[in-house]
Protein backbone atom coordinates (compact mmCIF):
# COMPACT_ATOMS: atom_id res chain seq x y z
CA UNK A 1 0.00 0.00 0.00
CA UNK A 2 1.36 3.52 -0.89
CA UNK A 3 0.70 6.69 0.79
CA UNK A 4 -1.80 8.06 -2.18
CA UNK A 5 -4.37 5.10 -1.33
CA UNK A 6 -4.79 6.59 2.06
CA UNK A 7 -4.22 10.36 1.95
CA UNK A 8 -3.95 13.47 -0.44
CA UNK A 9 -1.23 16.22 -0.59
CA UNK A 10 -0.87 19.64 -1.20
CA UNK A 11 2.86 21.62 -2.01
CA UNK A 12 3.62 24.84 -0.91
CA UNK A 13 6.85 26.96 -1.24
CA UNK A 14 8.81 29.99 0.46
CA UNK A 15 12.44 30.28 -1.03
CA UNK A 16 14.66 27.07 -0.25
CA UNK A 17 11.42 25.57 2.37
CA UNK A 18 8.48 23.81 1.03
CA UNK A 19 5.91 22.47 2.97
CA UNK A 20 3.63 19.58 2.34
CA UNK A 21 0.38 18.48 3.29
CA UNK A 22 -0.62 14.97 4.04
CA UNK A 23 -4.38 14.82 4.40
CA UNK A 24 -6.14 11.66 5.35
CA UNK A 25 -9.13 10.87 3.17
CA UNK A 26 -10.76 9.40 6.03
CA UNK A 27 -10.81 9.88 9.55
CA UNK A 28 -10.45 6.56 10.57
CA UNK A 29 -6.77 5.91 8.47
CA UNK A 30 -5.31 9.29 10.39
CA UNK A 31 -3.47 7.18 13.21
CA UNK A 32 -2.19 5.15 11.06
CA UNK A 33 -0.76 7.91 9.06
CA UNK A 34 0.89 9.46 12.10
CA UNK A 35 2.74 6.44 12.73
CA UNK A 36 4.04 5.61 9.42
CA UNK A 37 4.44 8.93 8.08
CA UNK A 38 7.23 10.75 10.42
CA UNK A 39 9.77 12.78 9.39
CA UNK A 40 12.98 10.54 8.97
CA UNK A 41 10.63 8.30 7.03
CA UNK A 42 9.33 11.65 4.71
CA UNK A 43 13.39 12.61 4.65
CA UNK A 44 14.73 9.43 3.35
CA UNK A 45 11.81 9.00 1.00
CA UNK A 46 12.44 12.24 -0.74
CA UNK A 47 15.96 11.09 -1.98
CA UNK A 48 17.79 14.38 -2.13
CA UNK A 49 19.60 16.50 0.53
CA UNK A 50 17.04 17.98 2.69
CA UNK A 51 17.77 19.82 5.84
CA UNK A 52 15.48 20.00 8.57
CA UNK A 53 12.43 18.05 8.12
CA UNK A 54 9.47 19.32 10.68
CA UNK A 55 6.15 17.48 11.18
CA UNK A 56 3.00 19.86 12.16
CA UNK A 57 0.04 17.62 13.14
CA UNK A 58 -3.08 18.78 12.52
CA UNK A 59 -5.54 16.30 14.04
CA UNK A 60 -9.07 18.39 13.85
CA UNK A 61 -8.27 18.12 10.08
CA UNK A 62 -6.72 14.46 9.76
CA UNK A 63 -3.73 16.27 8.61
CA UNK A 64 -0.18 16.51 8.58
CA UNK A 65 1.75 19.32 7.12
CA UNK A 66 5.74 18.79 6.71
CA UNK A 67 8.26 21.67 6.35
CA UNK A 68 11.17 20.82 4.52
CA UNK A 69 14.19 23.10 4.38
CA UNK A 70 17.13 22.97 2.05
CA UNK A 71 14.70 21.07 -0.20
CA UNK A 72 14.18 23.34 -3.49
CA UNK A 73 18.20 23.68 -4.14
CA UNK A 74 18.32 27.57 -3.54
CA UNK A 75 14.58 28.23 -4.25
CA UNK A 76 12.96 29.51 -7.87
CA UNK A 77 15.15 32.22 -7.91
CA UNK A 78 18.44 30.38 -7.95
CA UNK A 79 17.63 27.33 -8.56
CA UNK A 80 18.39 25.35 -12.14
CA UNK A 81 15.89 22.64 -11.11
CA UNK A 82 12.81 22.05 -13.61
CA UNK A 83 10.58 22.27 -10.96
CA UNK A 84 12.32 24.76 -8.96
CA UNK A 85 8.56 25.57 -6.85
CA UNK A 86 8.66 21.89 -6.03
CA UNK A 87 5.12 21.57 -7.05
CA UNK A 88 5.72 17.77 -7.72
CA UNK A 89 7.01 17.02 -4.21
CA UNK A 90 3.33 16.29 -2.75
CA UNK A 91 3.18 13.87 -5.70
CA UNK A 92 6.63 11.85 -5.12
CA UNK A 93 5.75 12.16 -1.49
CA UNK A 94 2.02 10.82 -1.70
CA UNK A 95 4.01 7.39 -4.15
CA UNK A 96 5.80 6.23 -0.40
CA UNK A 97 5.28 2.59 0.31
CA UNK A 98 3.61 2.54 3.99
CA UNK A 99 4.85 -0.15 6.16
CA UNK A 100 2.61 -2.92 7.46
CA UNK A 101 1.56 -1.57 10.94
CA UNK A 102 0.11 -4.08 13.48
Amino acid sequence: MKLHDLAHGRTGDKGDTSNISVIAYRAQDFDRLLQAVTTARVAAHLGQPVGAVTRYVLPQLGAMNFVIRGALAGGVTRSLALDAHGKCLSSVLLDMPLPDLD
